[in-house]
């Protein structure tokens, strides 16, 4: 049947897309969450000529896109009714499952053979029982977690990940394809989100430590550009540092630059090193640095930092004499 329904859809114009130029044929998408993320993604699929279903939990999200004449519905599974191909952005394993499993969920009217696509950051174990259900309901579920930040989600250069059934990564692949310049497919359920963990992990890391190297160099006595350009030619470079880095009025466009307000919260990053804190117990696997960098961003949390960009560690290391 997936077969069938991905050779209709190509014969149809529905799935075919190439970079600049429209779909042959627009069917509506659904898409659920419009934060930091779930906007310009949204936004990009819009530019590629595709009409939008749209919800989310908090009304005034919708306005700008009701203004610009899309449909915007009271409930994810108005969205369902509406749409065969759903993609939602949302912050928590507990989010995702009352989008599709809730009272008013998806899976409550989603249509036989629709391609539900979650790019939220969730519990693997979330995403493979979300597919499981979906199953029974005749749809196709593939997690699609993203990364490169609210900067990637905006020029549509974002890096997907996706997990499911490799028949139906094609299909997926050209919608996501309109919002990354990445799709890569990473195998069953749950892989897509076992790569964002393990990714997000190693960006806390980098981050922390990025942060700890510019604070003792400018307490040395160097200058904060300087420095940033001296580990951006050297073996000490990350992206951390040369696309994002944490330090006031060293770059331009970032989260820094701007008190650390919008890009990715503190909340969120938080969150998703408990999930790599939670499969690293469950897979015996040691994390000493991802279990530190948890503990740190937490502790950021209950300091008053959980609504900034996660980068603000450097502001909250400068702040604090007594590690």
């Amino acid at each position: 049947m997936a077969a069938s329904l991905r050779l209709r859809g190509a014969a149809c114009g529905l799935w075919y897309w190439r970079r600049g130029q429209r779909p042959a044929s627009k069917t509506p998408v659904g898409f659920i969450g419009l934060g930091n993320m779930g906007n310009p993604m949204a936004k990009n699929l819009m530019k590629h000529g595709y009409p939008l279903i749209i919800y989310d939990v908090f009304p005034d999200a919708c306005k700008e896109f009701q203004d610009a004449g899309e449909q915007v519905v009271s409930s994810p599974e108005d969205v369902a009714e509406k749409a065969d191909r759903i993609i939602t952005v949302l912050p928590t394993s507990i989010n995702a499952i009352e989008a599709y499993s809730g009272a008013n969920g998806i899976l409550k009217k989603v249509k036989k053979g629709s391609l539900l696509i979650d790019s939220s950051t969730i519990d693997p174990a979330v995403s493979k029982e979300l597919a499981k259900e979906a199953e029974k309901m005749g749809a196709v579920f593939m997690d699609a977690p993203v990364s490169g930040g609210v900067g990637a989600a905006r020029s549509g250069n974002l890096t997907f990940m996706v997990g499911g059934v490799e028949d139906e990564f094609a299909a997926a692949q050209q919608l996501l394809g309109c919002m990354g310049s990445n799709v890569v497919y990473c195998g069953a359920v749950g892989t897509g989100q076992a790569a964002k963990i393990c990714n997000n992990m190693l960006l806390a890391i980098s981050m922390i430590g990025t942060a700890e190297t510019m604070n003792l160099g400018i307490r040395l006595g160097l200058d904060p550009k300087l420095l940033a350009k001296i580990l951006n030619m050297s073996s000490g470079r990350c992206w951390s540092s040369d696309s994002y880095n944490p330090v006031p009025g060293v770059m331009d466009g970032v989260p820094s630059a701007n008190n650390y307000q919008g890009g990715f919260g503190t909340t969120l990053m938080a969150k998703d090193l408990g999930l790599a804190q939670d499969s690293a117990t469950s897979t015996k696997s040691p994390i000493l640095l991802g279990s530190q960098a948890h503990q740190i961003y937490r502790m950021m949390c209950a300091k008053g930092y959980s609504q900034k960009d996660f980068s603000s560690v450097f502001q909250f290391l400068r702040e604090e004499e007594t590690f």
